[in-house]
């Protein structure tokens, strides 16, 4: 594997399970399948002599069962004010391509698929705060998503919870959230008040970088 990159920046994720996400501790998902946006802003980053300082991605998943099972569909999408080296540079990172095998969320998700869809490149409008728990998400007419606070039915104060991960192939630290997500590209999604994540994404080619 001759190519080398690092991203560093803050990544949103909404999925279907519940808040906290039994898949986060290796448990059945909430539903028996899986279906997400994951999302973010690359505050630096490279790709060899490529710089991807300041550009937005997402993916959107899909699984017919435990994500373990396989047989997913993929579709990634790319801010499309991207060159055409920024546009393959990424499209390879997220597809998994030019890792250790293992290391990253991308490459793990990728070998899950069945279906990797073309991958789009539209206008992304992404704001993404972690300690507020908070992220807009508009991509086109294609994607929509919001993430808040988990608010305390006891007290109706904001809820602050934390996932601790010491050697996950995604984060360290991720904050809990709620989301909402709408999605009308290759892949439709559709979902309320389920589980938000927020965190710090910072990694190249071997993993996770703490």
């Amino acid at each position: 594997m001759a190519d080398r990159w690092m991203l560093r920046g803050v990544e949103y994720g909404n999925c279907i399970c519940n808040w906290g996400c039994p898949c986060q501790f290796g448990a059945p998902s909430t539903h028996g399948h899986c279906q997400a946006l994951v999302t973010g802003h690359i505050e630096e980053g490279t790709f060899n002599e490529t710089k991807l300082d300041g550009l937005d991605w997402a993916l959107l998943l899909s699984w017919p069962g435990e994500i373990a099972q396989g047989n997913g569909k993929q579709q990634a999408i790319i801010e499309e004010r991207a060159d055409p080296d920024q546009r393959e540079a990424l499209r390879k990172i997220l597809h998994g391509e030019s890792t250790t095998p293992g290391a990253t969320h991308f490459f793990v998700y990728n070998s899950t698929m069945s279906t990797v869809l073309d991958t789009l490149y539209a206008p992304i409008d992404l704001s993404i705060d972690v300690d507020g728990r908070t992220a807009n998400v508009k991509i086109g007419d294609l994607v929509e998503s919001v993430g808040a606070p988990i608010i305390s039915a006891f007290t109706g104060d904001p809820v602050r919870s934390r996932i601790n991960l010491p050697d996950g192939f995604e984060y360290t630290f991720a904050e809990m959230g709620n989301g909402n997500t709408k999605a009308r590209a290759g892949i439709e999604l559709d979902f309320e008040d389920s589980y938000g994540q927020f965190n710090v994404l910072h990694m190249n080619q071997d993993g996770v970088i703490r």
